[in-house]
């Protein structure tokens, strides 16, 4: 196998990676979501084992979207070189990774459980922003360059 066609392998694999784990969080949280907002729930054991997901999560995603990065840019060093189409990409996924990780600081963390559904929605607007993000990256990348 071509070491091009393993890189773009490695590329759009980590991509989707990157954006499973969020879609998995995403339908966890779903299904927690009556657990972790019910105040006669047992939340502390459910709000435990969101935590529990939640780093172990990361960790995937994590090595997924250090997969994405270096695979671009060994994609566009060797093979592509460094386009308009390639920084537009790069500013996105740097955009994307600012607006999560900021919303998660300032909305995400300071949730204690159980919370009200209007507090719960946070994680459903993180996950609009995130999900928004990848599908800006798609369609800027497959699309408009």
């Amino acid at each position: 196998m071509e070491l091009h066609a393993l890189l773009r392998f490695l590329h759009i694999t980590s991509f989707a990676a990157w954006f499973g784990t969020v879609l998995s969080s995403l339908f966890l949280l779903k299904t927690l979501e009556k657990r972790l907002t019910d105040p006669e729930s047992d939340s502390k054991a459910y709000a435990s084992l969101l935590q529990h997901y939640i780093r172990l999560e990361t960790k995937v995603a994590d090595v997924a979207f250090i997969g994405v990065i270096l695979s671009g840019i060994l994609l566009a060093g060797l093979y592509h070189g460094w386009t308009i189409r390639v920084f537009v990409k790069s500013g996105l996924i740097v955009l994307q990774v600012a607006l999560t990780l900021g919303y998660i600081m300032r909305s995400i963390r300071p949730l204690t459980y159980p919370c009200s559904i209007s507090q719960y929605q946070s994680w459903y607007r993180l996950f609009g922003i995130s999900l928004s993000m990848f599908a800006l990256v798609l369609l800027v990348t497959f699309f408009l360059l």
